[in-house]
């Protein structure tokens, strides 16, 4: 009868039923056959956030309802309120998980859906985006409600401390049994914190040795491609700008050895490619297409031309994009003054085999590139770009995958 009456205890124990969802699923989704399909799709969004907001969430919400009063001495405002913000919360946060994972199955199996000649059935990206809609209205409404929910909680305890404080009262309790002198297997380590602090200390720095060690005493264990080479300065800012405006939130840059990715993308990666990536911008989503081969497949001017048009308006490239345009990528100027330093530390720091000629000569290197970028689009009738930040996004994207297509295996 309490479940029904206390909502402290709604949360409590909605909160532990999402916590056993989440470590259920997560191990699940470890498993290959699983992840090979789950891995980028929305069903990842789903499980993070069953966890992040039914799990934590509800948990911190009962924490709330129950710490708060005690704390200010005052009863809690309205018992209904609170109850209302369960169950629009739990509504909410269901709505939000079950299309996250109705839209995670549906684009892992439409990305890999095959026609009867070999062909994909969904070739162009956009043409999995129409069955996700209706999912990404959900999940809005889904994200609101449990917005709202949390409103009400805010709104509740904020009237909760302004309300009349409670008198004490005398509590009475019978008397306690004796503690007991010797306590169980467990009682040995947590009552005696500095052997306890002594013996954990030394599990963790053992399993920090088996981890480290094998990195210090072996130079690489990834098979090193003669052909890749590390950025061009104009690149490498280029890359600092994809970071910067979050498109690794919706790209990934790994192509996984299966057959549905390597005829939508290209090659499969490989482990040396990502030598000069630091951090690596494998990404964990996929809204937009993999990017890892982007350089091969739009090669040269005319592919500068289609990221040119695709950047300032991602309709007219790709009809039915969800892409957000970049217009201010076109007005903004590129600053070089931290060009040279990025190439002096990427060689100093992490090995990346630039000579001194070029980390003195970076700024002029990068400009003689967008220079090249600018003059070729301009024959294409396009705007002068080369002291913009688009022309050096433009130069990564045209860079990307291309070293292994010279030959490298």
């Amino acid at each position: 009868d309490k479940l029904r009456t206390d909502p402290v205890l709604k949360f409590m124990v909605a909160a532990i039923t999402f916590y056993g969802m989440s470590t259920f699923e997560g191990p699940m989704m470890s498993l290959k056959s699983v992840n090979s399909m789950s891995h980028y799709t929305n069903w990842t969004i789903g499980h993070v956030h069953s966890g992040a907001l039914g799990w934590n969430g509800f948990l911190t919400f009962s924490m709330l309802y129950w710490m708060v009063p005690r704390l200010y001495k005052r009863e809690l405002y309205s018992v209904k309120l609170a109850t209302a913000h369960f169950w629009i919360g739990l509504v909410g946060i269901g709505m939000y998980v079950m299309s996250m994972w109705s839209a995670g199955v549906a684009e892992g199996l439409m990305w890999k859906e095959f026609k009867a000649d070999g062909s994909l059935a969904y070739s162009q990206w956009t043409d999995t985006l129409p069955t996700l809609f209706p999912m990404y209205i959900v999940r809005a409404v889904g994200g609101t409600l449990f917005f709202v929910g949390l409103l009400l909680m805010v709104y509740n305890l904020i009237k909760t401390v302004q309300g009349a404080k409670v008198e004490n009262t005398q509590a009475s309790a019978p008397p306690m049994k004796a503690a007991a002198t010797k306590g169980a297997f467990h009682y040995l380590l947590e009552g005696k914190p500095l052997a306890f602090t002594v013996l954990t200390t030394v599990a963790v720095a053992a399993g920090g040795a088996f981890e480290i060690i094998p990195t210090i005493a072996i130079k690489s264990n990834v098979p090193t491609i003669e052909e890749v080479k590390p950025y061009t300065p104009l690149e490498l800012e280029g890359r600092d700008i994809y970071i910067a405006e979050g498109c690794y939130n919706c790209h990934s840059q790994m192509i996984r050895p299966f057959r549905s990715e390597t005829v939508r993308y290209g090659d499969y990666s490989k482990p040396g490619e990502f030598v000069y990536d630091r951090p690596f911008q494998f990404g964990s989503r996929r809204i937009g297409p993999d990017l890892h081969r982007i350089g091969v497949k739009m090669p040269g001017i005319g592919g500068a031309a289609w990221h040119y048009r695709h950047m300032l308006n991602p309709r007219e490239t790709s009809k039915g994009s969800i892409m957000p345009s970049y217009p201010w990528l076109f007005e903004n100027k590129l600053d070089l003054s931290l060009t040279q330093n990025k190439i002096a530390t990427f060689r100093d720091v992490f090995g990346a085999p630039y000579t001194q000629e070029e980390v003195e000569n970076a700024v002029k290197l990068a400009e003689t590139q967008a220079a090249e970028i600018a003059d070729g689009l301009m024959a294409q009738k396009l705007d002068d770009i080369r002291d913009k930040k688009i022309v050096a996004l433009i130069a990564y994207m045209l860079r990307l995958g291309t070293d292994i297509n010279q030959g490298g295996q």
